[in-house]
């Protein structure tokens, strides 16, 4: 497999970079400064009022002057100054590519997308950097490791993304759970769905009231430090493997949010993105865009994943 990218890991200032959008109802009406300043919180008012006062807001193509109340249709242009992401790996493992998809292998500790405080220490940047136009079918957190599959092509993403919608996407993710499960295999079918949460007002785990999902569990090894696992889903909930082993009992090793049951504990401070847990997506299996052919592929795991004989 061919790395792409830097091995360096440490806060990287990027280059800034210009928001676009359209104004919609919701922001009709409102003083640009106050609709900024609550759609865009990471700046203050009086920061906002700087970039408005620095030229760095557009109205219609316009730099603003005064604080306008907004209008449906209008396009706002903002300029984001550069600023430091936190350090993260900035690399991927080349492991499939042809003229319809791209194949590649995202170390744990990267985000899929931009969010947050990341732009360019994300994978799509570092796709597209590499293949212009190729896009991420799909995010996996940013402390999960593994395969991810982009699209080269518009044509191509939505033959691929119809298989997905219709559940005939293979997908096989390895995992370090905690405890000895007491069964080979087992088939978790809990409901996932929003539950409150005190920091995040909402957050996805375990309820009665959720959405039908399915994940296979095989016991590949036992350990002193928990039990190595392998997990076919036929569903993609958000954190649904974290959820559904800890609704099993059987948490992740070392996941600070869910615990047995499939929720997090009343009083944690954790976080969805806090990192601590080992998961791995393996292995794609799916019809190619182009020739119809079922396309297989995986990803290696990570040292502490494999087991011991794929260790040797």
């Amino acid at each position: 497999m061919a790395r792409i990218g830097t091995t360096e890991s440490r806060p990287h200032r990027n280059q800034g970079y210009r928001y676009r959008e359209t104004i919609s109802q919701r922001g009709a009406g409102q003083p640009l400064l106050t609709y900024l300043a609550q759609t865009y919180p990471h700046s203050s008012p009086a920061e906002w009022a700087a970039h408005i006062a620095n030229g760095l807001v557009l109205l219609d193509g316009l730099p603003v002057t005064g604080d306008p109340l907004l209008q449906c249709g209008m396009e706002l242009v903002w300029q984001r100054p550069p600023w430091t992401e936190p350090a993260a790996p900035r690399w991927f493992e080349l492991l499939y590519e042809d003229d319809a998809l791209l194949a590649v292998g995202k170390p744990a500790g990267l985000p899929t997308m931009a969010g947050g405080n990341f732009l360019e220490a994300t994978l799509v940047h570092l796709v597209q950097a590499y293949a212009p136009g190729a896009a991420p079918l799909h995010r996996l957190g940013r402390h999960t490791s593994g395969l991810v599959l982009c699209a080269k092509r518009p044509d191509a993403a939505r033959t691929v993304l119809r298989q997905w919608s219709a559940r005939s996407v293979g997908k096989r993710y390895r995992a370090l759970v905690s405890g000895a499960p007491p069964w080979h295999e087992l088939t978790i079918t809990t409901p996932i769905g929003p539950v409150p949460h005190p920091l995040l007002g909402m957050l996805h785990a375990a309820t009665p009231d959720g959405k039908p999902s399915l994940s296979r569990v095989t016991v590949l090894e036992h350990r002193t430090d928990g039990c190595l696992c392998d997990v076919g889903i036929s569903t993609g909930r958000p954190h649904q493997i974290r959820i559904h082993l800890a609704a099993a009992g059987f948490p992740l090793v070392g996941d600070p949010l869910y615990r047995p049951g499939g929720l997090p504990a009343a009083d944690s401070a954790a976080l969805p993105g806090d990192p601590g847990y080992l998961l791995h997506s393996a292995a794609l299996q799916f019809r190619h865009p182009d020739s119809g052919q079922v396309l297989l592929l995986e990803c290696p795991p990570p040292p502490r994943l494999r087991t011991q004989s794929e260790g040797e």
